[in-house]
């Protein structure tokens, strides 16, 4: 799985490197550098530099070794933009790579109209081509059981070894081509033409090169073109100014004061730190189909989660036995575990576990006692067991007290009050009645996953609302929701009800995220503002939604919004930290270019900086090197902490604004010394 794979390799891998030194060179290509009008001046300056440095070098005339340096320096400048963009898509690249190699042709028993089976190649099915796949088989292509149920390995795609149940019906009937059939044999009704699988659509996605630029990268390019072309127009009017004053400057200073002036640590770093967070959201098992729906993450201001495998476990869990007046808990047990051993849904397995963990029932062998087990039904709404003269039945409480009025039996008022105390809990009660006595109640509750209460507090304090949606009655969602902590909930909610609550957070202005998995939520996803479909959940889901969470986990929303915020935090950070450290260049170039005219410049020289030449140079050099000092953290992403955007606006501040004032200062004068020590100017 990429994003596995991509957890274990080094931010430093070798080959990603290798490949970003080839592709640095290549992105030096004019008009791949037009997308970045910052750079792509620093690049027109090299240029310029570079014939005026050739043009001097046969005339004999300049300051060669100053010169030489200046346009080295202005080269590295850009090649480490370069080389930033390109380790972001690199890690992007061997991602893509890691599921081609998953990607083969494959042989598939395609189902002609007539009933004959054919084998033709996986890349010849259409859409509406029906095909077997039996155990052992790898599935030829994305598509929907129509008949059948299979245990799937999709490691291939989500990197998880456990095996997943596949069967027609329902909203677990979508498979993906490429994974293989583990058990039994399915029928698949082909949803996808070659080219426009699932698998294709992920490495296009992983793909960052290919990556759109979102809206407010797009406003963030136009401030820093607005930026450059004011610097730019200041730079050339400086030059009438300093002939008149008697200290004309040479191109090359000129062009460092523009280069050291314009934006170009976050100009080199701005493509970089989009690339990367659509990475992160990778290393996740999430795929965003834009830069956008990840931006958006980190903007939301409501999140809608489901109820049941979100906030909750999944199933309800027997928790207490409650026994009637006179019964003992321990018969209570006895008869609650007995009518469960053939129940296999989660509930009747977790009534057979507590009441072996709490009184110590084993499993027993009821064959030699002839014993009756008596199903759920829909009608009887209860099941149970006859074995050597006990009629024991467990279910709801109205059918238990409809059993024991049949058997000339009552269902005690204590029984009824602890009935209606657990509903209003939240919780389910089942009676539990041996012949024609109740005995008492089995509570089972939801249970709310651990740490959810802290998670919803943070996103709280980050001005976040949690809505829980669920199906059941408002008595039992209230209770839920208030043990969760979670700040509102919509109770039965339909798909109608979903969408109308998206619908009215977002004309309040409000970005809305949601998770889904079946049919009946495409409509909200696609509404919503990022809408995460479940890899297991069915075509419509998946095609509605702007993100895919491969691992299927409702609780990775929260991670998401994580990812989004921390994309916004480290671009708003590193934007603060290039306009802050120009400060710093202003006095170092400004005085070494006008102190020997005007002498009370120099007072601006407080870095003590050497020479001109040193200033000069010195500025330049840091200025290239800041770009790649700060690679790792724009592909790493600024460290994101829970907090409201008031906290985080004057943390930003105090650490890029102040920090991007005084590190030039300090990595200045240290270039400085260096330049100086080494006799280069």
């Amino acid at each position: 799985m990429p994003g596995k794979e991509a957890k274990q390799k080094s931010l430093w891998d070798g080959r990603i490197i290798r490949s970003a030194l080839i592709d640095s060179l290549l992105k030096l290509n004019p008009r791949k550098m037009l997308r970045n009008p910052v750079m792509f001046v620093v690049e027109i300056g090299s240029v310029v530099t570079s014939v005026l440095l050739i043009r001097n070098l046969l005339r004999g005339s300049g300051a060669f070794g100053f010169d030489l340096q200046v346009t080295l320096w202005l080269w590295f400048t850009v090649f480490f933009a370069n080389f930033a963009e390109a380790m972001a898509e690199g890690r992007g690249k061997a991602q893509a790579e890691t599921l081609r190699r998953a990607k083969s042709e494959t042989m598939a028993r395609r189902v002609l109209p007539n009933g004959r089976i054919e084998t033709v190649p996986g890349s010849r099915l259409r859409v509406d081509d029906v095909v077997m796949v039996a155990a052992g088989e790898v599935i030829p292509g994305d598509g929907d059981i129509i008949e059948g149920v299979a245990s799937v390995d999709e490691s291939a795609i989500t990197g998880e070894s456990a095996p997943v149940i596949r069967e027609s019906g329902g909203d677990r009937s979508a498979v993906t081509g490429g994974t293989r059939v583990l058990s039994d044999e399915i029928t698949i009704k082909i949803t996808s033409n070659p080219g426009e699988t699932f698998l294709d659509r992920m490495i296009a996605l992983v793909e960052g090169a290919e990556r759109q630029k979102t809206p407010n990268e797009i406003a963030l390019n136009i401030l820093l073109a607005g930026l450059t072309i004011a610097f730019l127009l200041a730079v050339v009017t400086l030059q009438p100014f300093a002939v008149y004053s008697g200290s004309p400057q040479t191109v090359f200073v000129l062009v460092s004061l523009l280069v050291c002036l314009i934006p170009t640590t976050i100009g080199g770093l701005l493509s970089a730190i989009g690339i990367a967070g659509m990475d992160r959201l990778v290393q996740h098992n999430v795929l965003a189909m834009s830069g956008r729906a990840v931006e958006a993450a980190g903007d939301v201001d409501t999140l809608l989660l489901d109820k049941t495998g979100t906030i909750t476990l999944g199933n309800r869990q027997a928790a207490e036995f409650i026994a009637a007046p006179g019964i003992s808990n321990d018969q209570l047990a006895d008869a609650a575990q007995l009518s469960s051993l053939p129940d296999e849904t989660p509930e009747g397995r977790s009534i057979v576990v507590l009441a072996k963990e709490k009184y110590g029932f084993r499993g027993r062998e009821l064959s030699a006692h002839e014993a009756q087990f008596v199903p759920f039904t829909a009608q009887t709404r209860m099941s149970g067991v006859n074995f050597d003269g006990r009629v024991i039945r467990k279910g709801a409480a109205d059918a238990i007290e409809r059993y024991l009025k049949e058997n000339n039996g009552i269902l005690p008022c204590e029984v009824r009050a602890t009935v209606e105390r657990i509903a209003r809990s939240g919780g389910t009660p089942l009676v539990v009645a041996e012949n024609n006595r109740a005995l008492g109640v089995v509570y089972l509750k939801d249970i709310v996953k651990g740490g959810m209460r802290e998670r919803f507090a943070q996103l709280r304090a980050m001005g976040i609302r949690t809505v829980m949606i669920t199906g059941d009655n408002p008595l039992t969602a209230a209770a839920i929701a208030r043990e969760a902590g979670v700040d509102d909930f919509l109770a039965q909610a339909t798909p109608r009800d979903k969408m109308d609550l998206i619908k009215k957070e977002q004309s309040q202005g409000k970005l809305v995220a949601m998770t889904g998995d079946g049919t009946n939520d495409a409509p909200a996803l696609a509404q919503a503002d990022v809408g995460v479909a479940m890899n297991t959940g069915t075509q419509a889901a998946k095609e509605a939604g702007n993100m895919i969470d491969l691992d299927s986990n409702p609780t990775k929303l929260l991670e998401i919004v994580e990812i989004g915020k921390q994309l916004l935090m480290t671009r708003g950070s590193l934007t603060t930290f290039s306009i802050a450290n120009d400060v710093a260049k202003y006095f170092a170039i400004i005085p070494a270019m006008f102190a020997a005219t005007f002498p009370v410049l120099k007072a601006l020289n407080i870095m003590r900086l050497a020479t001109p030449q040193s200033a000069v140079l010195s500025a330049v050099i840091f200025n290239a090197l800041i770009i790649i000092t700060l690679i790792p953290l724009a592909l790493r992403g600024v460290q994101y902490k829970a907090m409201s955007a008031e906290a985080l606006l004057r943390r930003n501040l105090f650490l890029y604004g102040v920090g991007g004032v005084i590190v030039p200062f300090i990595g200045i004068k240290i270039v400085d010394v260096i330049v100086r020590a080494l006799g280069m100017a």
